[in-house]
């Protein structure tokens, strides 16, 4: 297999991690089984993802919307968090991987995120790959957020107003010194996005899969990752332009 051939892996994979409390009622599991045994699922994913070269990695952990669950679903899901921060930690020093978090923290417990800043700090020099956990997190809040932060330094006159533009704001949203999304990977039948990195995703390719979260496995994030290989990425440009620059190259 010449070089040319050889499959084309995303630099950014992220994951909407669904079908949980599905799995739990398929199973007849009790009440938040489903997370728990969803939470086991990432372990092998991180690992391959950093075997085969992904550069990052984010995952739809808790959505803004999800503040709304029933508040025992909600204690669950932020016990679990804090459990896998912990058992994370780690396994990020063994694999040298760095891990982040994204997401309006004004909601979650003073314990939660000094945890999570502690994580952060731990792991900064870490650099085989970055795993990313989005809590508490929706795209609409983090472009608002952005464009919030934008006001301030116009405000502050630290950038003028015919400064901003699509490179500019780039720079104000989460995970804008990682590579852009390449690859988006929902679980759980479901066909949406469901405000999930809408900016970063722009020029994502979308893989949807029946597969319930706690279900899936390396052998079907290859079979992504096949899939992704054989997308003829455009960006706007016709076949003919990305043939041509094949050539070029």
């Amino acid at each position: 297999m010449t070089l040319q051939e050889e499959p084309l892996l995303p630099k950014h994979v992220a994951i909407i991690m669904d079908g949980n409390n599905r799995f739990a009622k398929k199973n007849k599991l009790q009440k938040g089984d489903g997370h728990r045994e969803g939470k086991n699922v990432l372990d092998p994913i991180v690992e391959h993802c950093k075997r085969v070269g992904v550069q990052a990695l984010t995952v739809f952990a808790f959505s803004s919307e999800n503040w709304n669950r029933p508040q025992f679903e909600v204690d669950l899901l932020m016990k679990l968090l804090e459990d896998t921060i912990h058992e994370q930690l780690p396994r990020m020093e063994k694999f040298n991987i760095a891990l982040r978090f994204i997401g309006d923290r004004s909601k979650l417990s003073n314990e939660l995120k000094d945890l999570m800043l502690y994580a952060e700090q731990k792991t900064a020099s870490f650099n085989s790959m970055t795993l990313t956990i989005a809590i508490s997190y929706g795209g609409m809040w983090d472009m608002a957020h952005a464009a919030k932060c934008i006001a301030q330094d116009v405000v502050d006159g630290k950038v003028q107003v015919d400064q901003i533009n699509v490179d500019l704001f780039d720079k104000y949203v989460s995970l804008n010194d990682l590579p852009a999304v390449d690859l988006l990977i929902r679980t759980g039948g479901d066909y949406r996005l469901s405000n999930f990195l809408l900016w970063q995703a722009a020029y994502a390719e979308l893989y949807f899969t029946d597969t319930l979260w706690p279900e899936f496995t390396v052998k079907e994030l290859d079979h992504a990752f096949d899939v992704f290989s054989g997308r003829e990425r455009r960006f706007g440009k016709t076949s003919e332009q990305i043939q041509q620059a094949k050539i070029e190259n």
